[in-house]
């Protein structure tokens, strides 16, 4: 045999060395198998477990959705947005800020977390010119939510309620749109009726 085989014949023999139990014996009694067949576990006694194994249920979502927000611009003239809503933690929503001379606009997604949720800066670098804007907060369909906010607020939306309900333009059931207007003046931002 030459150095090639004998590599190949070490490497066979090693690998199939590593295919053994090194000798130790399992416990038969806990996979004893039949005829190399799993048996199946003893039974339990009818409720033994159940409470362990019963999760609460979340509650359904039971207020209409509310938005408390706060717009400032950062030192360069960029807005942040800042906001709290009673919608759960683990809520998806895109935030969108647009122009109303231009349509120009800026969108980040964000999830709504403990303290509520953030975006921004929006605006180029050189900042945003003054100007009448609008600000969108959306929710998208509950199909794309996460399944402990789906578990909240139905399969299709159905718990939600509220001025900021509305029905998703795809059958997808209802979602949530809320929009306000603001102006950017010399000295900061004001929210417009």
């Amino acid at each position: 045999m030459n150095g090639w085989h004998r590599v190949m014949a070490g490497l066979m023999l090693s690998l199939l060395a590593g295919c053994g139990n090194g000798g130790e014996q399992e416990d038969s009694g806990a996979t004893e198998r039949l005829g190399g067949v799993a048996q199946p576990e003893e039974a339990t006694q009818p409720g033994e477990g159940e409470e362990a194994e019963r999760v609460a249920e979340p509650a359904p979502f039971d207020q209409d959705v509310a938005f408390d927000m706060s717009i400032r611009l950062d030192a360069s003239s960029r807005l942040l947005v800042e906001g709290t809503t009673n919608l759960p933690p683990g809520t998806r929503l895109r935030v969108m800020a647009e122009r109303d001379a231009s349509g120009v606009s800026w969108r980040e997604r964000v999830e709504v977390g403990p303290d509520g949720f953030a975006a921004g800066p929006f605006g180029p670098g050189s900042g945003l010119p003054e100007g009448i804007y609008r600000l969108r907060v959306t929710m998208p369909p509950i199909s794309v939510q996460p399944s402990a906010v789906q578990s909240r607020l139905g399969q299709r939306g159905e718990h939600l309620s509220g001025p900021w309900v509305v029905s998703s333009e795809h059958g997808l059931g209802q979602v949530v749109e809320a929009r306000w207007s603001l102006r950017i003046e010399p000295d900061g931002v004001r929210m417009m009726p």
